[in-house]
């Protein structure tokens, strides 16, 4: 029978971890790549029957790559602690391993952001490239990894459940550090802005999120979100011009 491993990544994550767990049984194995959390997240992850392996973190691709490493299976399936399985994505995915040739796979993402279920502005149906034929894949970027994959890819219709920005202040804190990231790899790839890029590209941005992405589906939620994604562009390109500037 062909083995599924599901591997979490995480990081003072007790808040979510026995509950992203609970939802993972249609895999053989499931595997906790701590990075030496300080909140007890390992402990619970032992006590629900996970395997639980800690390597210091470095980048999130040096760490989906230290994990695909320390297992030997037939397919991995990559969850984050705060995304939940289902019942028609765990049959979906055991079937596809079990019949269909490709060697990795997206799957959907159903967001809730603030509480709130949202699909216009790209955050439905948020393709993730998730599983993989064991050693048919290899992680780069150190933010937002992309994953190499040595073969067919293929797109599953069931999607995970995502936890995603519990509050406002809580997507204020990621998007900085996203952004710090995205303008330092824009500045690596010799990417030079014009004087007027950031001003141009948020508002290039909040036209594409609210209106082609059909963001307004979401009413004032969808705006807002829209709105706040449009201003991390702008610090995005401020960032990189003062880093070109230094």
């Amino acid at each position: 029978m062909t083995e599924l491993i599901a591997i979490i990544l995480t990081l003072d994550e007790a808040d979510h971890i026995e509950a992203c767990l609970e939802t993972l049984s249609w895999a053989d194995r499931v595997l906790v790549f701590d990075s030496f959390s300080k909140d007890g997240t390992a402990a619970l992850a032992r006590a629900a029957g996970a395997e639980v392996r800690q390597r210091a973190f470095t980048n999130f691709a040096q760490q989906r790559n230290a994990a695909l490493a320390a297992v030997e299976t037939d397919w991995v399936f990559f969850v984050d602690a705060d995304e939940r399985g289902t019942p028609a994505l765990g049959d979906e995915v055991r079937r596809v391993i079990e019949t269909r040739p490709e060697a990795g796979w997206y799957v959907p993402r159903h967001n809730f952001i603030f509480g709130r279920l949202t699909r216009g502005g790209g955050w439905y149906p948020d393709y993730q490239l998730r599983l993989f034929r064991h050693g048919y894949v290899r992680y780069r970027r150190p933010v937002h990894e992309v994953a190499d994959v040595d073969g067919e890819i293929g797109t599953l219709e069931n999607a995970l459940v995502h936890y995603n920005y519990r509050d406002i202040a809580h997507f204020h804190d990621v998007q900085r550090r996203y952004t710090r990231y995205e303008a330092s790899i824009l500045k690596e790839q010799g990417v030079t802005p014009k004087l007027y890029t950031p001003y141009t590209q948020p508002l290039r941005h909040f036209w594409w999120r609210f209106f082609k992405l059909k963001g307004y589906r979401d009413g004032f939620h969808g705006l807002r979100l829209s709105g706040y994604m449009a201003y991390y562009e702008w610090v995005k390109y401020r960032l990189l011009r003062e880093g070109q500037q230094e």
